[in-house]
């Protein structure tokens, strides 16, 4: 899944790909890369980072979605957690929508995507992009991260959404310290277990930094190295910004996966 921001302010790329024409370029390089699933986000969730309406939103995902979807047929995820501007952006091209939120934010969100049967990502988070950095506490991160994410797949089922179309993430770096993401990729094979596919972004994301000491843009080797871990443990779906590298890095983690398993 490679990560398309067309915001100004998002963590690692953000106001770099801000134009429509600079953004579908990119989704374009992306998809020659080996990319199967472009993930457009309008509205950025680093730490700290401000909400945005859902006007704005629309107005920076909108003509991307359409425009990239027009040009290639990609598989297009849009990363939201308005229901206004997921069900604007499924009528535009995209077949996902990617949730941080785990469809908490908008109660409209679950009619929407059911009213598309389009395919949804749940996010853990703990508070929202503006809060969940301040003194996140656990007692068994992994195990209290997978039941919640347990707990928003059995809520929507029963809300009328197909179960085949849910996936779950752990929400790395969201609302948690280094430790409890190190915890967490540690203990994947538990939200693998679980039965739905599972979505992790590791991504040159501020954990690597704390770890290896290394800026935004000297993530990659980290992220590379975190990535080939979620695969080995089974994760089906990773999330990244360099497409090229970590889909090197993930097929030869597939191949050493299997045969271990052979």
């Amino acid at each position: 899944m490679g990560i398309l921001n067309v915001t100004p302010d998002s963590f690692s790329d953000g106001g770099c790909f801000a134009d429509t024409e600079s953004a579908v370029a990119r989704g374009i390089r992306m998809l020659e890369e080996g990319a199967d699933i472009i993930d457009i986000g309008g509205e950025s969730t680093r730490p700290g980072a401000a909400a945005v309406s859902a006007e704005e939103e629309m107005k920076r995902v909108l003509p991307v979605v359409e425009k990239l979807f027009r040009e290639t047929r990609a598989v297009i995820s849009v990363d939201t957690m308005k229901a206004a501007v997921a069900g604007c952006a499924l009528e535009a091209g995209a077949c996902i929508v990617n949730d941080v939120s785990a469809m908490t934010h908008d109660p409209d969100m679950k009619n929407v995507v059911g009213k598309y049967a389009a395919g949804a990502v749940l996010m853990h988070m703990r508070g929202t992009p503006g809060t969940m950095q301040k003194e996140p506490h656990y007692k068994d991160v992994v195990a209290e991260v997978n039941s919640y994410l347990g707990g928003r797949v059995d809520a929507l089922v029963k809300a009328g959404l197909d179960v085949e179309t849910l996936a779950i993430d752990p929400g790395i770096g969201f609302g948690k310290t280094v430790e409890h993401n190190l915890s967490l990729l540690a203990g994947l094979e538990v939200f693998v277990d679980a039965g739905r596919p599972v979505v992790v972004g590791v991504s040159r994301k501020g954990f690597i930094g704390r770890i290896t000491g290394c800026q935004v843009d000297q993530r990659l080797p980290g992220s590379l190295a975190a990535l080939t871990a979620c695969v080995l443990k089974g994760v089906g779906v990773m999330r990244v910004h360099d497409v090229k590298e970590s889909k090197q890095a993930a097929q030869m983690a597939v191949q050493i996966a299997g045969s271990r398993l052979g």
